[in-house]
């Protein structure tokens, strides 16, 4: 009993004590064009406690009552010191205003100058937009997911493929969410380019694993972009002129430091030069792209803030007398940010998104038709963040995701229409960051998402439901609207985050994470082709829910004061139940496409290395990645296993991948760069002989991926123009000029094989290139 009370008193003394502390928070924004401020280091003078803004900028700072010096501090931006006198909790929102750049100086970063060191994160890319910008790419387009295969762990398959792939992931496998909104396709151009517009962009933050429990539905990457949010102090204008296309961004106040808006377009106009051409089979295609970004915001109170953004985007393609294409994403996110107490802050966001396909032949054809494909999906997420002392902050919450499937619908000669599909995922989360000692900080969190598979739908039963196959079908069922096919809401559904930091010194620390991944819905392919006509399917009764385990090790250091960082990370991922095709495949517009697939396992493991400089003239990196990602499928029944039931070498395993990244500033007029990029190829099946069937040649290939294409590598250069009236006048321009693919390398996108015309029986390998020459660019860029 006196062990009891003596327990009941320290803990009422805790309180107590804790209850002597008042709480100092607000929002830190940008001075010049009220920008919220994410990562800015807040700490009273002496350091006793700190703390940090979260992705809104909001801070909360927690102080016995007395009189301080609190220091806000962000690279880039001048130091803010305020004397308070703290009393009660207290309201002090910060406006922090930008260095004036110096000559020599160049700060490339806006991150604080150790986080890589002091964070408890571990397998994070946050790259700059001004970063960005810097880094040469193909036709001058500042190309945010194109530079982010430049650093360590992600890659692409080759020049004009969709998406990328991280850590042996396949490319469904990412995240990509735009202001919380997800992108289903990230590229334009057959894979050229991205539909990221660097203009409308704020920040992009790539996690790689030790990912925070807020995030799921995917087994390999988030990749979080915000938007930015409009100037509230000034009308504004940025934009630029180039070889490809051009882009225009206005943003201004709406009533000044209380509302702002921002509006940036950008359109190709390869289209506008075929009309100039003399040859109608050439004047008459038709080949363009454009972005739309949009964003408001309005601050209600100290307490409320709202923001309206979207995007609109959307590639056409039109080869006169053969064939059209028609593909874009369109997505809304309306978020309410509510300071409900100091030190209480939610986020409720509702999310629409559309992504879209067609196809076809022009109606006049004899044989015509149209394929349309779709997948739209509605989102409502709660988010609430708790700094519940200087050590702990705490977010949870829930999230719901609704999805529409419509895999193809075929109008023309013969209409065809396959079944719709619709699905429901839930998902609840907790985390939480604690300081536990000086030198060491512990993330942790867990997630349990769910996944309904839901009617209306007419499922076909086979005799085998293990191995489905086609001519086996016993019976179909009909589902009606909002009936349950499928469900998934077991235990698997439990994910687990966990990630430490030990600080060695001030310069340096070790890291170790481990996260599970869990994803319902599937891209279903058999091709690296960068035409987007691939299929997503959610899962059911014969798809399963994708799992991945992943754990990371790793070193950081920095050198000189932080102009130099450093890391070397090691993984392992462990990943199930991924959906890979059978041999002799037919995917396209399959109505029952599960006929088509099996399920195996998967590995990926590597180690990636990044050495990176942040300041002084010359700044850039060298990212430099050794890894393997292989796959499994194994059966008892024929056409159950893949490879004779041996590991085999997965699309877009790379061993090799080095990126070498450069820009020096020679004065105030002018900088140069250069990006060299060095990547094994990748695997491709070859045959091991043919056989003839009903008169035709048909390849032998009992083993998957057993050969490799060429290996990849590449030159780019840029060089920077900044006219004196850059530094004297509102008017800011500057010239940027440069080249791709300097040595004319023609890199292999695949390689495939066919008969010598005038040798029958012998085969040769062909290489195709999608790029095989240098291609130079020149670019204006406007600021006013």
């Amino acid at each position: 009993m006196k062990r009891i009370l003596v327990l009941i008193m320290a803990v009422f003394a805790t309180n107590l004590s804790a209850q002597k502390k008042v709480t100092l928070s607000g929002y830190v924004k940008d001075a010049s064009n009220g920008e919220s401020l994410v990562g800015v280091n807040i700490f009273e003078s002496g350091k006793s406690a700190g703390t940090a803004t979260n992705e809104y900028g909001y801070y909360a700072l927690n102080l016995p009552p007395g009189k301080y010096i609190i220091v806000y501090q962000y690279i880039g931006y001048n130091v803010e010191k305020r004397e308070v006198n703290l009393i009660q909790n207290t309201r002090l929102d910060i406006r922090l205003k930008p260095e004036a750049q110096q000559l020599g100086e160049v700060v490339v970063s806006t991150e604080r100058a150790d986080k890589n060191v002091t964070s408890v994160e571990m397998s994070t890319t946050k790259l700059d937009v001004k970063e960005i910008a810097r880094v040469p790419q193909l036709l001058g387009e500042v190309d945010i997911i194109r530079t982010l295969t430049l650093m360590p762990g992600i890659t692409t398959v080759g020049e004009g493929a969709n998406g990328f792939n991280v850590r042996g992931g396949n490319i469904d496998q990412n995240l990509v969410l735009l202001d919380e909104s997800p992108l289903y396709n990230s590229t334009h151009l057959f894979g050229f380019f991205s539909i990221i517009n660097a203009d409308a962009t704020k920040d992009v933050k790539v996690y790689k694993g030790g990912i925070p429990a807020e995030f799921g539905g995917r087994l390999s990457s988030v990749v979080d972009i915000r938007q930015r949010e409009g100037n509230d102090q000034r009308f504004s204008t940025v934009g630029g002129i180039g070889t490809l296309s051009s882009r225009f961004t206005v943003e201004g106040p709406i009533v000044k430091e209380k509302a702002s808006y921002l509006v940036s377009g950008r359109r190709s106009y390869a289209d506008l030069f075929l009309r100039l051409s003399p040859d109608s089979n050439i004047n008459n295609n038709i080949l363009y792209f454009y972005d739309l970004n949009t964003k408001i915001n309005y601050r209600i109170n100290d307490r409320h803030r709202v923001y309206l953004s979207g995007y609109f985007g959307r590639d056409v393609l039109g080869i006169r007398n053969l064939v059209n294409f028609n593909w874009g994403n369109i997505t809304g996110t309306v978020r309410w940010n509510w300071v409900i107490s100091d030190r209480l802050f939610s986020n409720t966001t509702f999310v629409a998104s559309n992504y879209d396909y067609s196809f076809g032949t022009p109606e006049e054809e004899e044989f015509s038709f149209k394929l349309q494909s779709q997948i739209l999906n509605y989102n409502f997420g709660q988010k609430f963040t708790f700094f519940r002392n200087n050590k702990l902050t705490e977010d949870f919450g829930f999230n719901v995701i609704y999805y529409d499937f419509m895999p193809a619908n075929v109008t023309g000669t013969i209409p065809v229409r396959l079944q719709n599909e619709y699905a429901v995922e839930p998902s609840v989360f907790y985390s939480a960051e604690w300081k536990a000692a000086t030198r060491f900080t512990v993330q942790y969190g867990l997630r349990y998402s769910m996944f309904y598979n839901l009617g209306p739908y007419n499922l076909a039963l086979y005799n085998n439901p293990d191995f489905p196959q086609e001519g086996e079908i016993i019976d179909v069922v009909p589902f009606k609207n909002g009936e349950i096919i499928r469900q998934f809401t077991d235990a698997n559904g439990l994910e687990p985050r966990i990630g430490v930091n030990y600080l060695l010194s001030d310069e340096s620390s070790v890291k170790a994470s481990y996260n599970r991944m869990r994803q319902y819905i599937h891209l279903i392919s058999n091709t690296t082709s960068a035409l987007p006509i691939d299929l997503w399917r959610p899962s059911g009764r014969y798809i399963q829910p994708a799992t991945a385990d992943q754990v990371a090790v790793g070193y950081f250091r920095n050198f000189k004061n932080n102009m130099y960082e450093t890391s070397i990370e090691v993984f392992y991922k462990d990943m199930r139940n991924l959906v890979d095709y059978r041999d002799g495949a037919d995917l396209f517009f399959n109505e029952r496409i599960e006929t088509q697939l099996v399920s195996g396992l998967g590995r990926a493991y590597g180690m990636e290395l990044l050495i990176r400089k942040n300041s002084g003239k010359l700044t850039g990196w060298i990212a430099y990645t050794l890894s393997r990602s292989e796959r499994l499928v194994r059966g008892n029944l024929p056409g159950a296993t893949i490879n004779q039931g041996n590991w085999y070498r997965a699309n877009f395993d790379r061993p090799h991948d080095l990126a070498i990244v450069g820009n020096y500033q020679w004065n105030q007029h002018w900088e140069t760069g250069f990006t060299f990029i060095y990547q094994t190829g990748r695997p491709f099946t070859i045959p091991y002989g043919r056989f003839e069937t009903e008169g035709l040649i048909a390849p032998y290939n009992p083993l998957r991926n057993n050969g490799r294409i060429p290996d990849f590598h590449r030159l780019d250069i840029s060089a920077t123009y900044f006219p004196k009236s850059y530094f004297t006048k509102k008017w800011k321009g500057y010239w940027s000029f440069g080249a791709y693919n300097v040595y004319n390398r023609r890199n292999a996108f695949s390689v495939y094989l066919r008969e010598v015309e005038d040798q029958p029986n012998q085969t040769e390998a062909i290489r195709l290139a999608i790029l095989g020459s240098i291609i130079p660019y020149v670019t204006y860029n406007f600021k006013f």
